[in-house]
């Protein structure tokens, strides 16, 4: 009998196969987080504006503990509010005008805005992320220059206007003031002063308090003041759910 010697082939097939099988894990683990990225929203890191401290650490979604719902700054008077300040369940959202979850996550709001009718509330905050959306703190300044010229309503109509066609609203704050009916002259006059930075700055800085690390950041809260923490653009679906949850809490 003639003893057959190991071929090249067959002293490298076992290595070979080890290479493929750890390649494809890399490749699996890498597609994940790209998925994660993808459903959590625009990610920021807190500290790129004005020092401002790292977010506490928390849950990543549901409903906060007592101690960290505290944290999420009250509604006021002084907030942007699509509806009655007295719904039955508010949803706060934390947000940027440059950011693309956000011009996705905008319609899904509205669309149960429409459903909940008055007994949903929307609230819009500014967070705008400056390292990586130049355009987000400008547009917040702009749209808080047209509520000042135009109303609360003016407001919702210039967001409606930006998340509807961010490259074209974004690229000439006057045009996109002057098309919802706002004085160019006033506008400009406004705009130019940076009048409204510090609301974006409070803003931003009551989101980094509450723990917002992205855009979106979404808050849900029902009459008994208890917060449900929404991250990133969900879907339709989702939201509601976690609305059902608020109103039957």
């Amino acid at each position: 009998m003639v003893k057959r010697t190991a071929s090249f082939y067959d002293r490298v097939a076992p290595i070979l196969l080890v290479v493929v099988i750890a390649l494809a894990f890399a490749v699996g683990v890498l597609w994940q987080k790209v998925s994660d990225l993808g459903k959590g929203g625009t990610p920021t890191t807190p500290t790129v504006n004005n020092n401002a401290p790292v977010a506490p650490s928390g849950p990543t979604s549901g409903r906060l503990e007592a101690a960290d719902a505290a944290e999420l700054p009250k509604v006021t008077v002084d907030d942007h509010i699509r509806g009655s300040a007295s719904a039955d369940v508010t949803l706060i959202e934390y947000s940027d005008f440059e950011c693309p979850f956000c011009g996705s996550f905008h319609p899904t709001a509205q669309q149960l805005k429409d459903e909940y009718g008055e007994r949903m509330s929307w609230v819009y905050r500014h967070f705008p992320l400056d390292s990586i959306h130049p355009k987000a703190r400008p547009a917040a300044n702009a749209s808080e220059c047209v509520a000042e010229l135009g109303g609360k309503d003016a407001f919702w109509k210039y967001a409606d206007e930006v998340f509807g066609n961010q490259a074209v609203a974004l690229a000439d704050h006057s045009a996109t003031a002057v098309k919802l009916g706002i004085n160019k002259a006033a506008f400009d006059k406004c705009f130019s002063e940076s009048r409204h930075e510090g609301v974006v700055e409070d803003d931003y800085q009551g989101g980094i308090t509450a723990g917002v690390t992205g855009t979106p950041g979404n808050f849900i809260v029902n009459k008994k003041g208890e917060v449900w923490l929404v991250p990133g653009a969900v879907p339709y679906e989702s939201l509601k759910q976690t609305i059902e949850e608020a109103l039957s809490s």
